[in-house]
């Protein structure tokens, strides 16, 4: 790969702009007009979402933004040496050397590799000095461009440049960078046992381009400083290469410099360790380091908890409690999300081949018949009635799903076993997805606790497969069914009753506010599933005499399908910079999920932002459900969304309803996303769709 950097990038003692987000949209115009990326404002709001969660500037005059972007066609990198220089967080000042690391976001192993090697760099003082003495633009890529390993760049043409010495090319980033043994003392109070501390450290920021090699770099020259024997394994985007086990076994404490969770950290149980985000390993690596020896020394420093044969959880975290908590939900959503996407378009694909009436019969079809076995219905109503079935299997997981990985997040694998248990026992109980949270939470919880306690070294081998799945899913299932179900149970009971008797009144229309409201409360959850639950055992007794019940299926479906769609059109039309990459990816499944009526779709927003969400979603679910009545829109269809329109009349009053209702939490949410409490809507970009971190 070459030309990650040409002249045209490069600007030289200009001024951008009197703020980093001015200098983002100048570099991100340049890559754009180079025909790098396609969308200007899409790379600089990727790249200010990553600004906002950790500011890029780092002591020296220097600055990093970077993102990975859907918008970037070719990995890129725009620099700009700044008259005068603008502020980027750095402890020590204005930065006047400035990268934007443009990534594509699928870019391969390779691109995110040298896009790395230029992070290293800049921890090297003659590579920002070569920078800041170029004279041309050619100066700066050549000098760029061998410290990234691009090919034969050709050799400065000023002398100052040329006097770049070739330690400022930083060979190609290694998974694991080791501090050589130190030919000087030991530094004061850096010893364990009277022999120099060997530490190891693990570095890993959320895009894992920049940050995780330069914390790793800077991390390693301390060690070296201090005498110390330091291992580092970056875990970038790029991949890594673990740490031996007999290096580990062998350290004295831990570091963790990371925004994201550490890959299988069950390698460091029992160590102690430091914590901090990435950018304290870049700014106080010395730091770090005597804390790391402080805590090898002293037997009540926090450690790594589990074992290394069984993993665990770790004893703290960087974050707050609040974002912790997002980071757990987000991780179950994350997993559920499969399950709800083809599950719910299964069903939808299995209402449009085999009619409104498909899911009557679909068991006995499919038992009792096959393709050269037609049913009555033929090949629509068989392939109608597969289609069903496997939907509706596969949307019975969403619940254990969703606990199971809740469990996970907190307590690595020892807690997916009682989280799924606990996720099936909400489903038996009624208790939805807000009753898979509260098990898998539990689950968690009960889980991470077990795998603290100081078990014999006989029963330890017996702990993850036997002891914690047992105890986990006694306790964390036995409150669900103590303490949850018949709660759950009477509300139901109380809620029909309530409902039915004031459908047969004049009140039909404040019937259809409240089943709006109930739809879009917890989205599939106790809650949504009483007024779905209502509507449908209504349907055997509509007739054309008496549509109340074919009333109440539209008004409920038609709300259920608001939360999704709206998501979907805040997210991916309205406001896209207000959510993260992971929420945008979803906020297009959304609109399928939506037109099917599966409201669970809008489960993701709702998870990571339930204030602002489901109030939204509310609104513009008693909106949709008023006008629905108000229209009378009748539904013989119990599901299906659009795919049913045929069992839907009048149409137009329908979609009229639906529309209305989506555009009113559409704008509500993004109003709430932008005025209420804007700083906490931090992206989250190190929980990927399938809550992985990179």
């Amino acid at each position: 790969m070459a030309n990650t950097i040409t002249p045209e990038l490069v600007t030289l003692d200009a001024d951008l702009g009197a703020d980093k987000s001015a200098v983002i949209r100048a570099l991100a115009a340049r890559v754009v007009a180079e025909g790098r990326a396609t969308d200007a404002d899409a790379l600089h709001a990727d790249a200010w979402a990553r600004e906002q969660k950790d500011e890029t500037g780092l002591p020296g005059g220097i600055a990093i933004p970077h993102a990975k972007s859907a918008a970037v066609t070719q990995p890129s990198l725009a620099f700009a040496r700044l008259k005068p220089g603008v502020d980027f967080g750095a402890p020590d000042g204005p930065a006047d050397l400035v990268f934007l690391i443009a990534a594509p976001a699928d870019a391969a192993e390779a691109h995110l590799a040298v896009l790395s090697k230029l992070a290293r760099s800049l921890m090297q003082d003659d590579f920002t000095a070569g920078l800041r003495a170029a004279e041309t633009n050619d100066d700066v890529v050549a000098i760029v461009r061998n410290a990234i390993g691009e090919g034969d760049a050709a050799a400065p043409a000023s002398a100052s440049a040329a006097a770049v010495p070739a330690a400022a090319a930083v060979p190609a980033a290694s998974a694991a960078t080791a501090a050589p043994p130190a030919a000087t003392a030991v530094a004061d109070g850096l010893s364990v046992d009277g022999r120099p501390a060997r530490i190891v450290a693990v570095t890993a920021c959320a895009t894992g381009i920049a940050h995780t090699f330069m914390a790793a770099d800077a991390l390693t020259a301390a060690g070296k400083k201090n005498g110390i024997d330091l291992v580092v394994e970056p875990q970038g985007s790029s991949g890594y290469q673990a740490i031996d086990r007999s290096v580990i076994d062998n350290a004295d404490a831990v570091i963790f410099a990371t925004d994201v969770d550490v890959r299988e950290q069950q390698r460091f149980a029992g160590k102690p360790v430091i914590r901090s985000g990435v950018k304290r390993g870049i700014e106080q690596p010395d730091q770090m380091i005597r804390e790391a020896v402080a805590a090898a020394n002293n037997p009540n420093a926090a450690r790594v908890s589990g074992t290394a044969s069984q993993g665990g959880a770790t004893d703290a975290a960087p974050l707050s409690m609040g974002a912790r908590i997002q980071r757990i939900l987000l991780t179950g959503v994350s997993y559920m999300i499969p399950f709800v996407a083809g599950g719910g378009l299964l069903i939808a694909i299995g209402f449009a081949l085999g009619g409104y009436e498909v899911g009557n019969e679909a068991g006995t079809v499919i038992v009792d018949n096959a393709l050269w076995d037609l049913p009555a219905g033929g090949l629509g109503q068989y392939l109608g009635s597969v289609a069903f079935i496997i939907g509706v299997t596969s949307m019975g997981f969403l619940v254990s799903a969703l606990a199971g990985y809740i469990a996970f997040a907190i307590a690595d694998r020892p807690g997916i076993a009682p989280g799924f248990v606990a996720g099936a026992v909400a489903v038996l109980m009624n208790a939805g997805f807000i009753g898979g949270i509260v098990g898998g939470l539990i689950a968690g919880v009960v889980a991470w606790w077990l795998g603290r306690l100081a078990a014999p070294r006989w029963l330890r081998g017996l702990m993850p497969v036997v002891i914690i799945p047992l105890i986990g899913s006694i306790i964390a299932s036995g409150l669900l069914i103590l303490f949850l179900g018949r709660p759950i149970a009477t509300l139901m009971e109380g809620l029909n009753t309530w409902l039915t008797d004031l459908a047969g009144t004049s009140g039909i229309i404040i019937v259809g506010v409240i089943l709006g409201l109930m739809m879009c409360f917890d989205l599939g959850g106790p809650v949504n599933k009483v007024a779905y639950a209502f509507a449908v055992a209504g349907l055997s007794a509509g007739t054309a005499e008496n549509p109340t019940p074919y009333l109440i299926m539209a008004a409920v479906m038609t709300a259920g399908m608001v939360p999704p769609l709206a998501m979907a059109l805040a997210s991916t039309v309205l406001a896209r910079k207000l959510f993260t990459p992971v929420e945008r990816e979803n906020g297009v499944a959304a609109w399928l999920l939506g037109a099917a009526f599966i409201s669970e779709g809008a489960i993701p927003f709702a998870a990571a932002d339930p204030l602002r969400v489901i109030p939204s979603s509310m609104v513009g679910g008693a909106v949709t459900g008023a006008l629905s009545m108000a229209f009378a829109v009748q539904s013989l269809a119990p599901h299906g969304g659009i795919f049913v329109l045929f069992a839907i009349n009048p149409i137009w009053g329908f979609l009229l309803a639906l529309v209305a209702g989506v555009l009113v939490s559409g704008f509500l949410v993004v109003a709430a996303k932008r005025y209420i409490a804007p700083k906490e809507l931090a992206a989250a970009e190190d929980i990927p769709a399938v809550a992985v971190p990179v």
